[in-house]
């Protein structure tokens, strides 16, 4: 299985909204800091305002935010959001199945069983989590200056 660029980067945007908390982060800003383009982040935007995952202030100092702490948002809220399917195989899709074995399958089970463990250790990590793990974001995104060389050694 393979997670599409656009939840790669929803989580990327979710990250930096929780990096520069306080504050609205813009879309011009999180491109920048990713090397992606503007309009590859409004096209990723939409669906996740509709979830409840960002907040959008409109307006000329307008921007993006979290609408509520980023330990309440796992990396399974924004998974289901952005994938299209979780069809790993023919018979995990709906409509006409040409296999003889669709409703007896030991492929079809254990494939189900991977797909569930892997949805459960998704809501086991949050936003929060993965800004957390990386002491060090708000620099590597551009958010704050360079930290003191004494505080790089320590880290």
């Amino acid at each position: 299985m393979r997670l599409t660029k656009q939840t790669n980067y929803a989580v990327r945007m979710l990250m930096y909204c929780a990096a520069n908390d306080g504050h609205l982060s813009r879309i011009p800003e999180i491109a920048r800091a990713y090397g992606v383009s503007e309009l590859f982040l409004f096209k990723i935007l939409q669906p996740l305002n509709k979830a409840g995952l960002v907040e959008t202030v409109r307006g000329r100092n307008g921007g993006v935010r979290l609408p509520r702490p980023a330990d309440q948002i796992t990396l399974f809220d924004i998974v289901k959001v952005t994938e299209d399917s979780f069809a790993m195989a023919e018979c995990f899709e709906a409509g006409e199945i040409d296999c003889p074995l669709v409703d007896s399958c030991g492929l079809n089970a254990a494939l189900r069983k991977a797909l569930n463990a892997f949805f459960e250790v998704l809501q086991r990590y949050t936003i929060d989590d993965l800004v957390k793990a990386r002491p060090q974001i708000n620099f590597l995104l551009g958010l704050e200056a360079a930290p003191p060389k004494a505080q790089i050694a320590a880290a």
